[in-house]
């Protein structure tokens, strides 16, 4: 047995992982394939279908731009900056939609030449671009609320209060739309947030033109246009978080990767992983690759496919690379990977040791 056992996965044209395994010339194990999709903790759902998703999108860019360009009319008939100002929101809010559908096009391409995931990483391109232009509406609304505060514009309130009432059904019929939509899509959770913020702000319009119309204060369309900005910040905020750490290739929120090596070292013969990975490709697909050392008298087909099963029941991780091999007598008293200079694997190893027993992490 040459003690070289290593996993090589392939994504076809749906994004699936399919695992194949080669133990070296002589050697090989034809049968023993895998192929899933994560349903599990970080698993993609496919409940809703790419074109219903699309259909959701396109519905709540119609109720949205055509309402839209009904409230700049009415904004300024009232001379109501605070419908202006929510007009342009809207075309925040149909700018997402419309990064959402772009992003959801090129992420259904398949993996071609350079780009072996294919695009599927456009939609967390979308995702960010979301959430920036969330907080930087939210700088210059908080610009327009403080002006307000020291200077309050007067205000058509009784129009004001009607145009934000219809504005409130309109948004609720456009994220009622999108919340059908698979939301495990950071582009479609980019654009839910957008329109959830419009909806609040429309909220805040409507209680502050009533103020203003039955009270005459005229800074409470201010002070709910803050209230409004803190929420635009909050999930602004939360979409480039989650957008940064998948560019960063950082783990999945939800998954340790130091957990996820001592899980996999506590299985036997495994005596060693290293070079552990954890990354996610999109929107709930994680994938894993690490280095793994059994013991001499170790079955190495057979360890591969139960860390494969482990890792899909446990962590909802069916993306793998497991590169699998029988560890050298020198590397059981070195207790060191990549030591021996006839073993060229892992001569500079990424990441900590995970051994049995204490270890450093």
């Amino acid at each position: 047995m040459s003690g070289l056992d290593q996993a090589h996965e392939h994504e076809d044209a749906n994004g699936h992982a399919e695992a194949g395994h080669d133990h070296g010339p002589g050697d090989r194990d034809h049968g023993d394939h895998g192929h899933g999709h994560g349903h599990g903790p970080g698993g993609h759902s496919h409940g809703v279908s790419a074109d219903a998703d699309r259909r959701w999108l396109a519905i709540a860019l119609t109720l949205i731009g055509t309402f839209m360009a009904v409230e700049v009319v009415i904004g300024v008939l009232a001379n109501s900056l605070a419908l202006i100002s929510d007009a342009a929101h809207m075309l925040t809010d149909a700018v997402s939609i419309v990064l959402a559908l772009i992003a959801m096009r090129l992420a259904a391409r398949p993996a071609r030449g350079g780009f072996t995931y294919g695009l599927k990483r456009a939609e967390i391109l979308s995702a960010q671009a979301n959430g920036l232009t969330l907080l930087l509406l939210a700088v210059w609304l908080a610009y327009e609320a403080v002006r307000r505060l020291m200077d309050p514009p007067p205000v058509e309130g009784g129009l004001v209060v009607v145009t934000a009432l219809a504005g409130i059904a309109v948004n609720v019929a456009a994220a009622w739309c999108i919340s059908k939509a698979n939301r495990s899509s950071l582009a479609v959770e980019g654009a839910y947030q957008h329109i959830l913020n419009d909806l609040f702000a429309f909220i805040g319009t409507a209680v502050a033109g009533l103020i203003v119309l039955t009270t005459g204060f005229r800074q409470a369309d201010a002070i709910a246009t803050l209230v409004v900005v803190v929420l635009m910040v909050k999930a602004g905020y939360g979409l480039v978080r989650e957008s940064g750490r998948i560019l960063l290739e950082a783990a999945p929120a939800h998954v340790d990767p130091d957990a996820v090596g001592d899980r996999l070292v506590g299985q036997p013969p495994v005596t060693e992983v290293h070079d552990l990975h954890i990354w996610t490709i999109t929107s709930g697909q994680a994938a894993l690759s690490a280095h793994v050392l059994v013991e001499p008298a170790g079955d190495c087909h057979a360890v591969r496919r139960d860390l494969e099963r482990l890792l899909a029941k446990e962590y909802g991780i069916t993306h793998t690379t497991l590169q699998v091999d029988h560890v050298q007598d020198s590397l059981l008293t070195v207790g060191r990977a990549g030591s021996d200079p006839e073993d060229p694997h892992c001569a500079d190893a990424h990441g900590p040791v995970h051994r049995q027993g204490p270890h450093d992490h």
